[in-house]
């Protein structure tokens, strides 16, 4: 008991003075979670619009499998990005493995599924409520897409940060392409897994916390982000 009160005297200390070490981790787990979140963004809410707006043959197909790819195991995607950027993988001449940008790739693939389902519920939701006024003032699904994803900014800023929760708690993928190397890719979680390992609790402690303030910060900007959408449909 004495040892894990020492420790986590020690993890606040580290938290007060802002630990070089502790501060160069953090920063790259946010520096990779926001990077695979903004493209992950960039690619899942068109796609989840055009699913939700567009029929066209296998789109119930499509579907299904966008939201069984919400449970996708991140070990899984760990094992198929290293494949990919391996050196004998189709990609390996570019040098990606075991770099920030695997990492990033591997929680991308992650977190677009997350995205692109929610963003297609909210957009099929009021395409319906909306369907019939908008062609009437001659918009079809494709000019409705910017319209719908407007009106449903606050909701899918929910969607996005479910994501960026997903992607920061990550653990799996990014200890497979990413290597956990230090001062290269070793980030959060991957952290707290190699220093309880040796022993040493109390910089596991300190990246606890930030990930719990991190998880908090992330619940109240959610719920924030919901009663706008709340406020904004009465």
């Amino acid at each position: 008991m004495t040892d894990i009160s020492a420790a986590f005297a020690t993890a606040i200390q580290l938290l007060i003075t802002l630990d070089a070490n502790l501060i160069e981790i953090v920063g790259l787990s946010l520096q990779v979670s926001i990077s695979a979140v903004a493209l992950a963004t960039v690619i899942g809410l068109p796609m989840g619009a055009a699913l939700a707006l567009f029929k066209f043959p296998g789109r119930g197909t499509l579907t299904v499998m966008l939201n069984a790819l919400m449970g996708l195991p991140p070990v899984v995607v760990g094992l198929v990005v290293y494949l990919l950027l391996s050196r004998s993988g189709p990609l390996g001449v570019l040098g990606l493995l075991f770099t920030p940008t695997a990492m990033i790739i591997a929680q991308a693939i992650l977190v677009t599924p997350i995205i692109a389902a929610l963003t297609r519920q909210v957009v099929a939701d009021l395409w319906v409520e909306y369907a019939e006024q908008m062609r009437s003032l001659g918009a079809g699904p494709l000019r409705a897409v910017p319209a719908l994803l407007y009106d449903a900014r606050f909701t899918l800023v929910t969607a996005v940060l479910a994501g960026f929760g997903r992607a920061s708690a990550e653990v799996g993928a990014v200890m497979i392409v990413g290597g956990n190397i230090d001062h290269v890719t070793r980030v959060m979680t991957t952290a707290i897994a190699l220093e309880v390992s040796k022993g040493d609790l109390a910089l596991a402690l300190g990246l606890g916390i930030v990930l719990i303030g991190l998880s908090l910060a992330i619940n109240a900007a959610t719920f924030t982000a919901k009663q706008r959408a709340e406020a904004a449909w009465t």
